[in-house]
């Protein structure tokens, strides 16, 4: 079996890959791991337990309540929040563990489980690994070991989850919004209500669209991966900005007064500026991806700010972080972690972040967002090969090396598997678009030969 953990939880289309059976498995597989590590420490756990609103998140969160109860877990149901609110309110709470059902920004038949510690933070790989181990064991035939009686867990619902959480977004911000007018885009997610009643006590003016989750519409045309509707928006109704969230509403990408896009590296060199400014970018560092625009990198360094750079994914971030005491990291993708704030990505307090620089400030964020200049990038997904073959495939290596001779020093190349996905990602940054789509279609086409 191969590992069922990628980079941010378990993934795949609900009740084919992802199971009732499965996600029942995996929360007691959990519950026993971390007591088996202490972290219950001879008191009675407590797991909060959240979902964005696809229609199999209903029968998923079902079986994951199940399995959490049946080992002896209370469970405070939390309902439909995004991703950082399940981890904000684990930590807040005191619960020993979270849970959060969603697929974040892929298509509605997906769905995942990502399972949080104590304090509201991601589980660390060997604890991942150990619970998918005791899954697996289980699973092929050996008992569990279940409580009866008063042992078995709790189950109520914890409806407070959405003013604690929203009253906490309010509450960090260094200004209001008031006098901004503001166009989000939910996704038809987690945050469809959440986002739009945290901008609004903050001052904000909110015209909302993709805001109306029916359990099939997530994601669909609409959001962070899809921002046309949203640039169109924002012109229509002459906002100073919008702001888009994936279905679990822990990525903020933003569209400009004139609906140009604003990614994840801008936006991280946004808020690097406004948080100097006000002492709180400490060691004045930021943490990215090696995904991240060459351009951020010379901004940055231009700025005096130091980058230091990351696998690909926000957990490898927001690692680099706590051992350090970094305050400030993220993704091109719009995963922004502000760690003094939250323990992960969190989509709507990037927003409102940024939003606030816009108020504070009184300049455009178009104005804002050209302290860097984006280099062409292009990334294109190849699909249905061997992503485990990236490393090791000797074709695949000379390709690479004939493309960085090609680029020199204006350019670079980056080939990765996908934590989520099955497929491969090329990128080529050059300071000549077409360059860069030349070698990344002579690249993606190597992909395919070596690989597929």
């Amino acid at each position: 079996m191969g590992r069922l953990f990628g980079t941010d939880g378990v993934r795949g289309v609900a009740n084919a890959d992802l199971t009732a059976e499965m996600a029942l498995g995996l929360s007691v597989a959990a519950a026993h791991v971390l007591a088996e590590a202490g972290t219950f420490a001879g008191h009675r756990p407590t797991a909060v337990v959240g979902r964005d609103p696809r229609a199999s998140g209903e029968f998923l969160e079902a079986a994951v309540v199940a399995g959490l109860a049946s080992a002896g877990v209370d469970v405070l149901r939390v309902g439909v929040l995004p991703t950082p609110a399940v981890a904000h309110l684990t930590g807040v709470l005191g619960a020993d563990l979270g849970v959060m059902l969603s697929a974040s920004h892929n298509a509605m038949p997906d769905n995942g489980i990502k399972f949080f510690a104590r304090g509201g933070h991601k589980l660390a790989d060997e604890l991942e690994d150990r619970i998918e181990a005791v899954y697996e064991e289980h699973r092929t035939g050996a008992p569990w070991d279940r409580p009866t009686g008063g042992g078995v867990g709790r189950v109520r619902d914890h409806g407070e989850g959405f003013d604690t959480y929203v009253a906490h977004l309010v509450g960090v911000l260094p200004n209001r919004l008031d006098g901004l007018k503001i166009v989000l885009d939910e996704a038809h997610g987690a945050a469809s209500q959440v986002s739009p009643e945290a901008f609004r006590r903050a001052g904000a003016e909110v015209v909302t669209i993709g805001a109306e989750p029916d359990g099939l519409n997530i994601n669909d045309g609409c959001g962070s991966t899809h921002l046309a509707q949203l640039k169109a928006a924002v012109v229509e109704h002459g906002a100073a900005l919008g702001i888009a969230h994936d279905g679990d509403a822990d990525r903020c990408l933003a569209v400009d007064h004139t609906g140009d896009e604003v990614d994840g590296d801008q936006i991280l060199a946004v808020l690097a500026l406004a948080m100097r400014e006000r002492d709180a970018l400490r060691s004045d560092t930021v943490v990215a991806t090696v995904m991240s625009n060459l351009g951020f990198k010379l901004a940055m360094e231009r700025e005096g700010i130091r980058l230091v750079q990351t696998a690909v994914g926000d957990r490898y971030v927001l690692e680099e972080m706590k051992v350090n005491g970094f305050a400030l990291g993220g993704e091109q993708s719009g995963h922004v972690i502000v760690l003094d704030h939250a323990t992960t990505g969190d989509g709507t307090l990037t927003g409102l972040l940024l939003a606030a620089r816009v108020a504070q400030t009184g300049r455009p964020l178009r104005e804002l967002a050209s302290v860097m200049q984006r280099l062409p990038q292009v990334l294109i997904n190849v699909p249905d090969v061997d992503k485990s073959r990236v490393e090791t495939s000797a074709e695949l290596a000379t390709a690479v090396g004939e493309a960085e001779s090609e680029l020199g020093e204006t350019g670079r190349v980056l080939l990765r598997p996908s934590g989520t996905e099955p497929l491969v990602r090329v990128m080529v940054e050059a300071a000549d678009i077409d360059q860069a789509r030349s070698v990344a279609g002579r690249l993606a086409d190597a992909v395919k030969s070596a690989l597929g």
